[in-house]
């Protein structure tokens, strides 16, 4: 699991962030990494399955952790790149840039961190890390609301909650598919397994 450092106080701004790094090999024909946030103590039930199912090489938490115990659980399954959310008190980053690397050099940077957008709308703050790090795809979290939206040539993934159900929201997840070719997201439900789709 990728803790790193704390890379700012809670009361600080995104722009004076330099983030935590991480890799992430890609040595087939596609990569695919799933994308968790906001379990607050309780991932779902059938979080593990799913997960198990999916195959992934690499898991992403976007924050909300609830105890450390959750991300060491999601490690049975493959390697755990995490960030701190705002109920989190662990010695985890804010901001974590992901490099997917080939043997051609890097396919994709990823921008992991939790509160990253207003609505669907990127914050100026995130927007200007994202920019400065050259990552083309942020994975966010706080909202419990899963989308996936396209701004100023950054795509915007929330991967919704696997945590415990807020109003009639979804129980979801996200998959991230990387190839040679192109990189895609999509949304699973956390109870089905089925796709989830707005």
């Amino acid at each position: 699991m990728n803790r790193g450092v704390k890379n700012r106080g809670r009361g600080s701004t995104a722009q004076s962030v330099a983030p935590i790094r991480a890799d992430i090999r890609f040595d087939g024909d596609t990569l695919r990494i799933v994308a968790v946030a906001d379990t607050h103590w309780r991932p779902h039930p059938e979080l593990g399955a799913r997960i198990e199912e999916l195959v992934p090489a690499n898991i992403l938490h976007a924050g909300d952790v609830g105890d450390l115990t959750v991300l060491r659980a999601l490690e049975k399954h493959a390697r755990v790149i995490a960030v701190r959310g705002n109920i989190d008190g662990h010695d985890l980053p804010d901001f974590v840039t992901i490099d997917v690397r080939s043997g051609d050099g890097t396919l994709l940077k990823i921008l992991l961190t939790h509160v990253a957008v207003y609505g669907t709308k990127l914050r100026a703050d995130v927007a200007r890390v994202a920019r400065a790090e050259d990552a083309s795809l942020v994975v966010c979290g706080h909202s419990h609301v899963p989308f996936a939206a396209q701004e100023n040539g950054i795509t915007v993934f929330n991967p919704g909650s696997v945590g415990p159900r807020r109003f009639h929201l979804p129980i979801a997840l996200g998959v991230i598919d990387v190839t040679a070719r192109g990189v895609s997201v999509r949304h699973i439900d956390c109870e089905t397994g089925l796709a989830w789709k707005p």
